[in-house]
Formats: structure tokens, C-alpha cells, sequence
């Protein structure tokens, strides 16, 4: 590892520093030995061991799916579903996952991703989208929050009763506004952060579970369509943040970052 690091009087520090990072991850490591494309895969798989998301016939979404480690996860664990992974970047093929490459923000890739689903209700929603940051921790909290409302409006046109929702959000938890919203909107709302998480890193995730029957007349509005498995209510690890997030953390554009 000195050698190679060595070798590379180019790099700055930064980049010399995630290289070390990278090389002394364990995660890292056990990514590749067990195939998966990216350490993220074991940040799902802690979030759905933990809540109990994922069910074999369901119908998944993942936004911000790049590279396509929570894609492999969910391939494993949804066999006879239907899953669809959206992202800005090009998404190497996952067995039969379909993939829609778009700005998840902007209307046409929700209108292409509404025609994939050819009028199913989904029973999960994963989001590891990230917004990219400037440094000022009131910027990134709003830009990280309007990504999630983003994903909790796209909730309420597809997700099915007793269907779930996972968020990426910055430490502090979600904006209470929002918060309060999703709480009126689904049975429990949680923060948890994976032990795969780098303890550095700011990130969190907000699991949203059960979602409940809308008021009469929308489109998931039948308790009768709920699926089936629902988890029990979990409790999250600590106590639950609150208020708009301060923590800030260097991310590209609205895709999964690892």
C-alpha cells in the first residue's frame, strides 16, 4: 500500500487520504469479495435485517441507484418482484432490474418511471441520493431535504399501503416539518445509521414503515392492497434526531454515493 501511494506524487492529499481510506476499509474489502459493486450494499443490508423491508414478490424502486450495490441486495432479496433503479449515471445491468437513466427531480424521468411501473402500486421506496455540497451547513440541509421531499411526494403517488420508505439524510435527522408530515403519513418513522457507515460521515437514513391508507379516493386508498410481511414497529439505535440537519458531507450529483 506505501508503494503504490508513493507512486502517485500527483495526488493531493484528499485524494491520497480516500485512497488510504479505500486500501484499510473492511468493507471494502468484503464488497469485493463478495461481489457486490460498491461497500453500500452492506448499508442496505444492515437497514433491511434491521426493519424488515424487503419481501420476495415485491415491487422496489431505488433512486439514486449508481453504481448498483443496493440494486444487488434487492435482486437477492426481491426474486419474483418487479425492481427499477434509476440514476443521472449509465447503471452497469442487474439480472432482470430495469433501469431508467434521468434526473429523478425532473418530471420527465418521473413520467417514465410511472409508465415502467405500468400502474402497479410499490411496496418499497430506497433513495441513497445525495444533493451535491457547498460547505454551508444551512445550504446542504435544504438541498438534502428537498431531494427526500422529493421522494416522499413521489410516495404519494405509488406506494401501496403498509409500503415502506428508506431516505438518505444528513446528521440531525430529517427537517421537522417534513418529519412531522411523514409521521401523520406512515405507522413509524426512524433514523438509523449502519454500523457500514463510515463513523465520519454524516449520513443517516430515515426509514419510514407501514405506510397507512390514504383518505378515500386516492389511488392506493384500499387497506385490502397492503402487502403482506408488514415488520413490526422497530425502535431505531439512540434517540431520534430532530430538527434540520447541521452535518455536511462532500457529495456529487443526486446519485447513491458510497
Amino acid at each position: 500500500m506505501v508503494s503504490l501511494l508513493k507512486n502517485k506524487k500527483k495526488r493531493t492529499n484528499s485524494s491520497r487520504a480516500w485512497l488510504t481510506r479505500q486500501l484499510t476499509d473492511p468493507y471494502v474489502a468484503q464488497a469485493k469479495k463478495d461481489g457486490y459493486r460498491a461497500r453500500s450494499a452492506f448499508k442496505l443490508i444492515e437497514i433491511d435485517d434491521k426493519f424488515q423491508l424487503l419481501k420476495p414478490t415485491n415491487v422496489v424502486v431505488d433512486l439514486g441507484c449508481a453504481p448498483g450495490g443496493w440494486l444487488q441486495v434487492v435482486a437477492q432479496r426481491v426474486r419474483k418482484g418487479q425492481i427499477i433503479g434509476v440514476d443521472l449515471q449509465n447503471v452497469v445491468p442487474v439480472g432482470d432490474v430495469a433501469l431508467i437513466k434521468g434526473d429523478f427531480t425532473e418530471p420527465e424521468t418521473v413520467a417514465q418511471l410511472l409508465g415502467g411501473l405500468g400502474g402497479k402500486g410499490v411496496h418499497v421506496v430506497l433513495s441513497d441520493m445525495a444533493a451535491p455540497a457547498c460547505g454551508i451547513p444551512s445550504v446542504d440541509a435544504l438541498r438534502i431535504t428537498l431531494l427526500v421531499r422529493s421522494v416522499a411526494d413521489f410516495c404519494d403517488k405509488v406506494l401501496l399501503p403498509g409500503g415502506h420508505m428508506v431516505a438518505k439524510v444528513l446528521r440531525g435527522g430529517t427537517e421537522n416539518e417534513l418529519l412531522s408530515e411523514l409521521k401523520q403519513k406512515f405507522r413509524k418513522v426512524s433514523h438509523f445509521k449502519p454500523a457500514s457507515s463510515r463513523a465520519d460521515s454524516a449520513e443517516m437514513y430515515l426509514v419510514a414503515i407501514g405506510r397507512k391508507p390514504q383518505e378515500s379516493g386516492s389511488r392506493w386508498s384500499h387497506a385490502g392492497t397492503e402487502p403482506q410481511g408488514t415488520p413490526h414497529e422497530t425502535e431505531p439505535q439512540g434517540t431520534e434526531p430532530q430538527g434540520t440537519p447541521q452535518g455536511t458531507e462532500p457529495h456529487g450529483t443526486p446519485h447513491g454515493t458510497e
